[in-house]
């Protein structure tokens, strides 16, 4: 990560997200900057959909290195984040090598070497910080088990790892590490000491409609101003899953593509599905939220939409 320059103050930060169409604030320029000049991980907890993951993917973009994500499940083992050796590969060369006159040790010494390794996305990061310094990305980690955070725990520790076969493998560089969390579950305070932690909010009205407005240029003002509105609304109920940014971005996105200049009763009923992703949700909105005359009233008013 040779750009000194665009992490050299909090300001130049802002302008870097900025110009790569992420809009930030203070403290999360803050935490990016401490953390790049103390080469600490950066813990992010937030609602799903806010732009915890979009973090990581524009810093990739900002240093120009390579992007490697670790996506977290129920289950994930070190295997799956670490490495495993290609089997079917071995097994051809055994094949190969059976007749040859090569002695066990000999085809155990080949076998067992890198050109043979699936690496993982932990030992990527690893091997390609011997290069430049990878953004790496352990996205949900709420979803694996506790077992695989102490594991994480060592790793984050020293950045390197012991394969028996080969050896000590060891990142010359740390990667910049970015963990996200949507909190279903508390991580572990061992985990959390060793990362600078930072919450992402859903944005307020002003800064949803800026959010708006730099990813989808084309967007008139105005109907930039409905959308947020409308979501800055309908995220006080009490819904199963309340939408974040990304429904936001894909709800404007749906309405351009339906020529939709402004909100009307009738494409918010239309498009529930680009803002909605629970039935249920979609069944209070139209059976409670729409028919209660003081929730309709304040929703109308947020986004300006005439009633019918």
């Amino acid at each position: 990560m040779t750009h000194p320059g665009k992490l050299s103050s909090i300001e130049a930060i802002l302008e870097q997200l900025a110009s790569n169409r992420y809009i930030a604030d203070q403290l999360l320029a803050t935490v990016i900057y401490l953390s790049y000049h103390m080469n600490k991980p950066i813990f992010l907890e937030g609602e799903p959909g806010v732009g915890k993951t979009e973090v990581a993917i524009v810093l990739s973009q900002i240093f120009e290195s390579r992007l490697i994500r670790l996506q977290c499940y129920e289950g994930l083992d070190a295997n799956s984040a670490l490495y495993e050796w290609n089997y079917p590969k071995q097994l051809l060369r055994i094949k190969m090598d059976e007749h040859s006159g090569k002695t066990p040790e000999e085809i155990g010494h080949v076998i067992y070497s890198e050109p043979y390794l699936i690496k993982r996305p932990l030992l990527e990061a690893i091997l390609s910080s011997q290069n430049n310094h990878p953004v790496l990305l352990i996205d949900e980690l709420d979803r694996a088990d506790e077992e695989f955070e102490a594991f994480l725990l060592e790793i984050l520790s020293a950045f390197q790892v012991s394969i028996p076969e080969i050896g000590t493998m060891k990142a010359t560089h740390k990667p910049l590490v970015v963990i996200t969390s949507n909190r279903t579950r508390d991580i572990h305070d061992a985990l959390k000491r060793r990362c600078l932690y930072h919450w992402i909010d859903y944005p307020d009205l002003e800064k949803e409609k800026q959010i708006i407005r730099t990813r989808i240029p084309r967007i008139e003002e105005s109907l930039a101003g409905q959308v947020a509105g409308f979501m800055q609304t309908i995220r006080r109920e009490n819904l199963m899953k309340k939408p974040g940014i990304s429904e936001t971005l894909d709800w404007a996105e749906a309405l351009l593509k339906l020529n939709q200049g402004v909100l009307d009763q009738q494409i918010v009923e239309q498009t529930l599905g680009c803002i909605l992703k629970y039935r249920e949700d979609i069944q209070k909105f139209r059976s409670s939220i729409w028919t209660d005359p003081d929730k309709r009233s304040q929703l109308l008013a947020a986004c300006r939409i005439t009633p019918c």
